[in-house]
């Protein structure tokens, strides 16, 4: 399986993005621990954004 190689937007390590991914699955960074959303995805063109957090509402 190929790979994407991205940037961290937060560290700027190294991500790689399996070739099968898709728009809308998370991503995360080895170094930061950071999590990413791929927003679009274009043969080999990727575009992360940060993935957003759903915070617990304990029944709220």
């Amino acid at each position: 399986m190929r790979k994407i190689i991205m940037n961290c937007l937060e560290c700027d390590a190294v991500i790689n993005v399996p070739d099968d991914a898709s728009v809308g699955e998370i991503v995360s960074c080895p170094e930061c621990g950071a999590d990413f959303e791929i927003a679009k995805k274009s043969g080999n063109q990727v575009e992360l954004k940060i993935a957003e957090s759903v915070g617990e509402d304990w029944g709220e």
